[in-house]
């Protein structure tokens, strides 16, 4: 697959990509490489899409007083290393050479603490609403730049969070189109 996306593995950046840093992050463990890929949904308010605030909750600038929903989230210190906006844009939050915190309390066929061996990439959406083709289009180039830097990720170390967190989330949800994904991926 031809993809638009390049990784450069000592750095941990993609481009093109807008780069907005969040401090919401720290060193992985010595000697861990990325082995998994985590697939979130999330928007800010719940069903809207478009705006800032995804971009101010990953750096610690949200307005609580915005939105009702923005004082159930005060305090939260989070990050994912990539966004994927309904539009297909992408902006990186986190290099994948550290550990974005975005999957929490979790586990991948046995081993624990996902954020210390995943990428996180979020995509703007909420569980039951589709997602955007260019969503869909976009991620698969993601991924295949992802598998080109870190050969030792393939599409069986795609996952949901409602996969490695199943008591607590449930995203990217019922709306995100796996076949559609895995059928970019080979190029259908």
């Amino acid at each position: 697959m031809q993809t638009q996306f390049k990784i450069d593995p000592d750095n941990g950046l993609i481009e093109p990509a807008s780069q907005c840093r969040s401090p919401n992050q720290d060193a992985r463990p010595d000697g861990v490489q990325p082995t998994l890929v985590v697939l979130h949904g999330i928007s800010l308010p719940p069903g809207q899409y478009g705006g800032p605030e995804i971009e101010a909750l990953f750096t610690n600038t949200l307005d609580h007083d915005a939105h009702p929903y923005f004082d159930e989230i005060r305090g939260l210190e989070v990050s994912a290393h990539l966004l994927v906006r309904r539009d297909g844009s992408l902006t990186q939050f986190v290099p994948f050479t550290a550990r974005a915190w975005h999957a929490g309390e979790s586990c991948f066929r046995g081993e624990h603490r996902c954020n210390d061996y995943s990428i996180g990439i979020e995509l703007e959406g909420e569980d039951e609403t589709a997602y955007d083709d260019r969503q869909y289009q976009a991620l698969a180039e993601i991924l295949q730049a992802i598998f080109d830097a870190y050969p030792q990720i393939t599409a069986r170390e795609i996952a949901g969070h409602c996969d490695i967190a199943p008591e607590r989330k449930s995203d990217p949800g019922p709306a995100f189109d796996w076949l559609r994904l895995y059928d970019g991926l080979i190029g259908a």
